[in-house]
């Protein structure tokens, strides 16, 4: 089904209230520095997405070609964004966190790298384009970053930022 712009990305929990599922959406949302539950949902959204692909892929015959094909170009993709690590199977899949999908995030790979002193940071250094990823500026905290485009991601050469003596960059950067 393509996307419309009508399309929302996420579902909504079932029940508006849950005291404790409010608790650890709130607790996510300030860990990554999300700026809305909306950006958390959909990231549950698209573990549930994983989760219902590696069930579909298990449920057939593991003798089938395209089956075979299939199964290892959803792990192959997963790998390559660093969700799944090199040994791991289809049935990991199905253990996977939210947490997973969010470490990947630019904007917790920024943060993680020690270019930003909190999360929040660097979602606005992101936003503000004073990020980089293989030289390509990058605006959405959300964008999904490879494993082999972790260790390029760095200040924009043009930013204030890239000076080591700036006040704002992370203690540990300096």
């Amino acid at each position: 089904m393509p996307l419309g712009t009508d399309t929302k990305q996420y579902e909504t929990p079932n029940h508006p209230y849950q005291g404790e599922r409010i608790a650890s959406e709130h607790s996510l949302v300030d860990r990554y520095g999300l700026s809305n539950k909306e950006e958390l949902w959909r990231a549950q959204s698209e573990l549930r997405s994983y989760r219902r692909e590696a069930r579909e892929l298990l449920g057939q015959a593991q003798d089938d070609e395209t089956v075979i094909r299939r199964s290892e170009e959803f792990l192959n993709r997963l790998k390559r964004v660093g969700i799944l690590n090199e040994t791991d199977e289809l049935g990991d899949i199905l253990s996977l966190e939210v947490e997973d999908i969010l470490e990947r995030r630019l904007q917790t790979v920024v943060y993680r790298t020690g270019l930003a002193n909190t999360p929040q940071q660097a979602r606005q250094f992101i936003v503000h384009g004073h990020v980089v990823v293989d030289g390509q500026r990058h605006l959405v905290p959300s964008y999904v970053v490879d494993t082999d485009e972790e260790d390029l991601v760095a200040f924009d050469e043009n930013s204030p930022l890239a000076d080591e003596l700036h006040p704002e960059r992370a203690e540990g950067n300096q």
